[in-house]
């Protein structure tokens, strides 16, 4: 692996004319928490995609399931999990709604999640506890012990507990989940977890994890490069819950059989489905998870490729000592961190601009600016990131470059 990682970390990066139409090599794109670039090889599925649909008209859905199917054998090498617990769908929102309504809330009005959850579960959770339902914001912090909190605030009127496994704003990875799941286990609580931001950047595993009997969420927008569209449910083998938000293709096997009494749900992987979609996302899909095969771009050389970036971002931005006031960052060990880097300033938004002024794109969530590298960018370039991170803070604080910060990046 150690041969393979410093091709990767050479000028250029060895995977970087694969991704030639995102021009990876010419940007400074520490946009990987957000949105990776494509690699080309999904422009072939883009437009096998539209051959399909022209050659095969309505007959094109066969087609596109397999793409589907590919898809979700995709999905669950990186969750450690089988293809039949898989439901795909094209976004989280979409499929914890369906999820949301398939709870008991009636019996148990309350659901329990942290207090840095990503707009989808947080926006969703606030509407419901408006409209009446007790909802307990746990705090995410400290992280490495969030999930005892959880585990804390579960009893026998909790319907679910909605937590991330990799907080969106820190970029902490959340730690003793397993007491959160041993929890629900004991008062019957269902229990969802959001691994967006771990999926193919911290390996993961439902069963080495202890969590067969949690349902885990994610998609394919960020680390797994498959663009938008990409979005899955899996759930415990024994799962048989009824969705009251349903779309057709939940009983899409039952369709020829006619209209029935009760309303009837297929296998795991449509249960939590929704009704007719843009195939267009699988083809992309299917084809990018080949090219991550065929590349071998496993998870645990993606994770020490990305611990490798993240530090030398942090190393280099702590060398450019720059004022506390300007921009933060909270001492936090390395392998307790995701994909990307969160600094904390006043200004986040200003430096975002600054940076794009000088070619680097990166985003701010509040008061909190996030650096994500990705696998396609060389160590030159997050050099050159930082130095423009350093000139950005300098111009919106009016401050002059200190000499140390000079000396130590050269």
């Amino acid at each position: 692996m150690r041969d393979r990682l410093e091709t990767l970390y050479g000028s250029p990066n060895a995977l970087a004319e694969h991704y030639s139409s995102f021009r990876v090599s010419e940007r400074l794109l520490l946009t990987g928490h957000s949105h990776q670039a494509w690699p080309d090889r999904a422009e072939a599925g883009m437009l096998r995609a539209w051959r399909d649909a022209a050659e095969h008209v309505d007959r094109k859905w066969d087609l596109a399931a397999e793409r589907a199917d590919r898809v979700r054998k995709g999905f669950a090498r990186l969750l450690d999990a089988s293809p039949e617990t898989i439901c795909l769908g094209g976004s989280t929102h979409d499929l914890v709604v369906r999820w949301l309504s398939a709870l008991p809330l009636a019996e148990r009005p309350s659901i329990v999640t942290t207090t840095a959850e990503f707009h989808s579960a947080r926006r969703q959770l606030r509407r419901l506890e408006e409209a009446g339902l007790h909802v307990a914001w746990v705090s995410a912090h400290p992280a490495a012990n969030v999930g005892q909190r959880l585990a804390d605030a579960v009893d026998d009127r909790v319907a679910a507990v909605v937590a991330s496994t990799v907080f969106y704003d820190s970029g902490e990875i959340a730690g003793d989940l397993e007491a959160a799941a041993r929890a629900c286990e004991r008062h019957g609580a269902a229990l969802l977890l959001d691994t967006y931001h771990q999926l193919n950047v911290v390996p993961f595993s439902v069963a080495g994890m202890g969590l067969e009997n949690a349902f885990v969420t994610g998609g394919g927008y960020k680390y797994c490069q498959l663009g938008e569209g990409n979005c899955f449910l899996r759930s415990p083998l024994d799962c048989n819950m009824r969705p009251v938000i349903t779309g057709w293709f939940a009983e899409f096997g039952e369709l020829e059989a006619g209209s029935a009494a009760r309303v009837g749900y297929g296998p795991l992987t449509t249960r939590f489905a929704g009704a007719t979609y843009d195939p267009v996302s699988h083809y992309r899909g299917s084809e990018v998870f080949d090219f991550f095969e065929d590349m071998a771009l496993t998870p645990e050389l993606l994770r020490e490729l990305s611990q490798h970036q993240v530090g030398l971002l942090r190393d280099g931005i702590d060398a450019l000592d720059l004022p506390a006031a300007v921009l933060a960052r909270k001492d936090v060990p390395l392998e307790a961190l995701g994909g990307f880097l969160s600094l904390r300033s006043p200004r986040a938004q200003e430096l975002v601009r600054e940076l794009a002024r000088r070619g680097v794109f990166a985003d701010a969530r509040g008061e909190v600016l996030r650096l994500g590298p990705a696998p396609y960018l060389s160590d030159a370039q997050l050099r050159e990131a930082v130095c423009a991170l350093g000139e950005a803070a300098r111009a919106v604080a009016r401050i002059r470059p200190r000499a140390r910060a000079r000396h130590l990046l050269g």
